[in-house]
């Protein structure tokens, strides 16, 4: 991959705080080893789960949104590296690999492009290039029978995503088509037209270009959703969505109801899990909400849908640990460290 940085083991020592007495995650982690290709790690290694980043905004930029969500990958990873190793996650289950680093592309277009229209056209015309080295890392993993463990980036990521795992597993014979179901804890549905690619429609190119079968948004907020998009999911019987309204303001049904319902519209077959952060309340994003979902409910709903899905990979995105406009928030990356270790515990016990 061009744009792709592998880790060793030193790498993720170096990012390790190493204590005498104790056991860190970073020092139980498997890693990619010298002189293989990518095939081969996968195919040497008894891990379920690989663990990449794909840390760029281009995606988000693309969408008219503020720059950030590139900053989130390294936070989290410091943070999950020095939760302890012990016998609630040890860490010998999860290879991993590396990082996306696409800022070049982003250096190439905000030094020659000279207007706005002529960024955001530059941009979408990016989002491809990041959409052909996502889908192929993804379906490479994924028809080796690993669950890709995926920290974004923007939720542009999704479509590549899930075009790869679909590809990947049909190719292993776990599905008969190249086609999955996805679940998305979100504020907004992401499916907005087909206008070039950014951040705000890839589920609208998955599902244009049958890789996407049956989606489930959980949280959506009223307020953001568009009429026209409305009118399509409204239509659509392979799409369902519980709003954030219906959920916490008229109460028709509770959180895990929603997240139950979720699961059950998408059961039979293998699902796509993600997770937007701007659906968080107070979380640092483009589109950051001061009322949304808690971090308790995030990780609850991490929690259930490892148990009750067939989970074809986890995407977590949008979050960002320093944003364009200079806001801050130190605690990012330590909120994504917990929803990768609870997504981990959840589903490891469910596939003992």
């Amino acid at each position: 991959m061009k744009h792709f940085k592998y880790y060793n083991k030193q790498d993720v020592l170096t990012l390790t705080k190493l204590r005498r007495f104790e056991t860190k995650l970073g020092e139980r982690i498997k890693s990619f080893g010298e002189n293989k290709t990518l095939e081969e790690a996968l195919q040497q290694t008894d891990c379920h789960y690989v663990l990449f980043g794909i840390p760029e905004d281009i995606g988000v930029k693309a969408n008219w949104g503020i720059g950030g969500a590139d900053s989130a990958w390294f936070p989290f990873l410091s943070s999950f590296l020095n939760i302890q190793s012990n016998d609630f996650l040890s860490g010998d289950d999860i290879l991993l690999l590396g990082h996306f680093d696409f800022s070049e592309l982003k250096i190439l277009i905000e030094s020659n492009a000279a207007t706005p229209d002529e960024k955001i056209e530059a941009y979408r015309h990016a989002v491809n290039v990041i959409d052909d080295e996502v889908e192929n890392f993804v379906k490479t993993i994924t028809q080796h029978k690993k669950i890709p463990v995926v920290i974004g980036g923007g939720h542009n990521n999704a479509y590549p995503a899930i075009k790869g795992a679909a590809k990947g597993l049909y190719k292993a014979d776990l599905i008969p088509l190249a086609q999955i179901n996805c679940i998305n804890l979100d504020a907004h549905p992401d499916y907005r037209p087909i206008e070039g690619r950014h951040s705000g429609n890839a589920f609208r190119y998955a599902d244009e270009d049958g890789y996407l079968n049956k989606y489930c948004i959980v949280g959506v907020h009223e307020n953001y959703l568009q009429q026209n998009v409305w009118i399509d999911m409204v239509n659509n019987p392979f799409i369902d969505c519980i709003t954030y309204e219906d959920i916490f303001i008229h109460e028709k049904k509770n959180f895990i109801q929603a997240i139950a319902h979720a699961t059950g519209f998408t059961e039979e077959t293998f699902t796509a899990v993600e997770l937007d952060l701007d659906s968080v309340e107070n979380i640092l994003s483009s589109a950051a909400t001061p009322c949304g979902i808690t971090a308790l409910q995030a990780r609850q709903y991490l929690n259930f849908v490892a148990t009750d899905t067939k989970v074809a990979y986890l995407h977590i995105c949008e979050g960002a640990a320093k944003s364009e406009d200079d806001r801050e928030n130190s605690t990012t990356g330590k909120l994504i460290s917990y929803l990768v270790s609870d997504f981990i515990k959840s589903h490891s016990e469910n596939i003992k």
